[in-house]
């Protein structure tokens, strides 16, 4: 049975960026996949990386975050917090950022999850490899995400620039920097200004897109050809 986590970042339950994660959950469970969820509004996640994520310091005199995450990881020294999602990163199968596009990139209450949860010596460094070499070959994953601006203002000659481009650090420098394989982000442009007809027919396309990862090819991957069947 496959694994899938999402974690999301918006702050209304009732915003259609949630109603995408909502309907994911349900898809996946249709499908029989297990789902866990870090919605991190919900859970007052704090997204900033300090002393506090451990529960020794090995070097008080003088704090390097890197080097404390590596010997919390060699000693088991994580907060509670931190253990609880690092095990759900490990659990999945398939991972999914959920979250509205703020100032070209994802808001920082989720951008501090990857600060703190992807942590040096747990998924990269003190001999972990990256990229070909990353120690998450076999989990997938891609971003659902809105956008307050239109699809034409997110084309390679759009005001706002290439969306492709936008999302290179964390498609290139996030999941496929841990091995992971990458499909094509779900991108929902300017749903506040989309009528109620659009916005459902946003959700159908978001079904069929959620229904056809199977067959999507990736951005990066390092399996064989075949292996996303598997899903």
């Amino acid at each position: 049975m496959k694994k899938v986590l999402i974690v999301s970042a918006h702050p209304e339950k009732a915003s259609f960026c949630m109603s995408l994660k909502q309907t994911a959950v349900n898809s996946f469970l249709m499908k029989g996949y297990e789902v866990m969820e870090s919605d991190l509004y919900a859970m007052h996640f704090d997204p900033v990386g300090n002393k506090s994520d451990f529960k020794s310091i090995n070097n008080p005199d003088f704090f390097k975050y890197q080097l404390e995450q590596i010997h919390a990881s060699e000693n088991n020294l994580f907060v509670d917090e931190l253990k609880t999602e690092m095990e759900k990163l490990e659990w999945c199968d398939i991972l999914i950022f959920n979250f509205p596009l703020w100032w070209f990139g994802m808001p920082a209450i989720l951008k501090g999850w990857v600060d703190r949860v992807f942590a040096m010596g747990f998924v990269y460094g003190a001999g972990k490899g990256v990229y070909e070499n990353g120690i998450y070959p076999d989990k997938t994953a891609f971003v659902t995400l809105t956008t307050g601006g239109p699809l034409q203002a997110y084309g390679p000659n759009g005001k706002n620039g290439d969306l492709n481009t936008i999302l290179f650090p964390l498609h290139h420098g996030i999941f496929y920097f841990t091995g992971m394989t990458v499909l094509p982000p779900f991108i929902s442009f300017g749903p506040a200004r989309s009528s109620v007809d659009e916005l459902h027919n946003e959700i159908k396309r978001y079904k069929e897109y959620l229904n056809n990862i199977n067959h999507m090819k990736p951005i990066y991957s390092n399996r064989d050809d075949n292996s996303l069947l598997r899903l």
